[in-house]
């Protein structure tokens, strides 16, 4: 099996496997327990939020940990649009993950803000100017991805975040897909919010971090305990936290090398694919994506059965967001940059991780042109 679908889930690091085993084990405490056992849980969580906290280059306390992505991008927008709101007026764009969509839907339904959608262009890519010309004195937040988990367009968050300050506005990136393969020193970035999610770059499923800026007041979404210094309620998962700590500060260690490594890799199979397959178009940035994102639509068939074929060759890829799986609609964020929903429901996602060989994306490559031909033929 060759597994081109990094994106949905990386596998476990041995390195984070080790060092959340005797958490799980031996040092199973409840850290909020005043004893022993419970005291020595708390401090393998403080060094876990110490680690991920060098990692973001922020302060330990500004590090929450939640259950994965989807919790910390619902606990930052809607964590600071009720805690503290200037107006109720949102920024975002289509081509976001459900996760920020739906928060954001859920401001709108029950809290009564209004949610303003950037345009994007052909690439995926949100113009700064458009959000300045976007913001009102009664905007709240502002909420824009660092690379889209679908077509892999890396945000000038940068300048947006700029754009936003400007305007007094706080700013809240999503970098669940980032965070392998990206700087994610929050002061360069200039953002006040930041999410993460574990199993996207090493550690189990069921752990996440939000980095929340200090000088923000963030209204919880779970109540009970008061862990997480009150923004977050419920025993924290300290061997999640442990080996998200690893993991993060592992992919920084290796960030340039594996970065440089698997552009090239990627960039080969995009020239394999292209190349050999004339009804395929590449989705996405050309330049600014992440390194192990290829992304294309075959117009003339359909994805999922490109999908069944490439899975009979031990090919493992995916038509979009995980998430989204089983949904007939078509992609949001490929109808938002403007291809039609027949072209969107074309398309297949795949994404190498850092341990992809060159082995593997040639031969990978070279059967998507047989398996796109098979269904062509199938449908003809």
């Amino acid at each position: 099996m060759i597994y081109l679908d990094n994106a949905a889930t990386t596998p476990v690091r041995h390195e984070a496997l080790a060092a959340m085993w005797p958490h799980l084990t031996a040092s199973f405490g409840n850290p909020s327990s005043h004893h022993q056992v419970g005291e020595a849980a708390a401090a393998a969580l403080l060094e876990a939020r110490r680690s991920v906290a060098g990692s973001l280059h922020c302060r330990p306390g500004e590090v929450t940990f939640t259950s994965g992505g989807t919790e910390s991008d619902n606990l930052a927008i809607k964590g600071i649009a009720l805690g503290a709101p200037r107006g109720r007026h949102i920024v975002t764009t289509p081509i976001e993950h459900e996760a920020v969509l739906e928060s954001c839907d859920y401001l709108r339904r029950l809290c009564g803000f209004e949610v303003t959608l950037l345009p994007v262009d052909a690439s995926g890519r949100v113009d700064p100017a458009e959000l300045a010309r976007a913001l009102r004195p009664d905007s709240t937040l502002v909420s824009v991805h660092y690379a889209n988990n679908e077509v892999g367009t890396v945000q000038p968050v940068m300048e947006l975040a700029a754009a936003a300050h400007a305007a007094g506005v706080p700013f809240h990136t999503d970098a669940v897909q980032a965070g392998g393969w990206l700087d994610l020193n929050v002061n360069a970035l200039g953002v006040d919010a930041l999410s993460l999610s574990g199993h996207k770059l090493g550690a189990p499923p069921g752990i996440g971090a939000v980095f929340l800026r200090s000088r923000l007041t963030i209204e919880p979404l779970l109540h009970g305990g008061g862990q997480e210094r009150g923004k977050r309620s419920g025993t924290e998962n300290v061997a999640g936290a442990v080996a998200l700590a690893v993991a993060l500060r592992l992919a920084g260690e290796e960030r340039s090398e594996a970065a440089r490594r698997t552009s090239a890799l990627r960039d080969e199979f995009i020239g394999t694919v292209l190349r050999e397959t004339p009804t395929a178009r590449l989705t996405g940035d050309p330049i600014d994506r992440l390194p192990g994102t290829a992304s294309f639509v075959f117009p003339g068939t359909s994805g999922e059965a490109v999908l069944l074929e490439l899975e009979a060759r031990g090919i493992v890829c995916s038509s979009g967001s995980a998430c989204a799986a089983g949904s007939n609609e078509p992609s949001h964020v490929l109808t938002a940059m403007g291809l039609s929903a027949d072209v969107a429901q074309t398309a297949v996602r795949f994404t190498l991780g850092a341990g992809t060989t060159a082995a593997e994306a040639a031969e990978a490559a070279a059967s998507v042109a047989i398996a796109v031909a098979a269904v062509a033929r199938l449908g003809a």
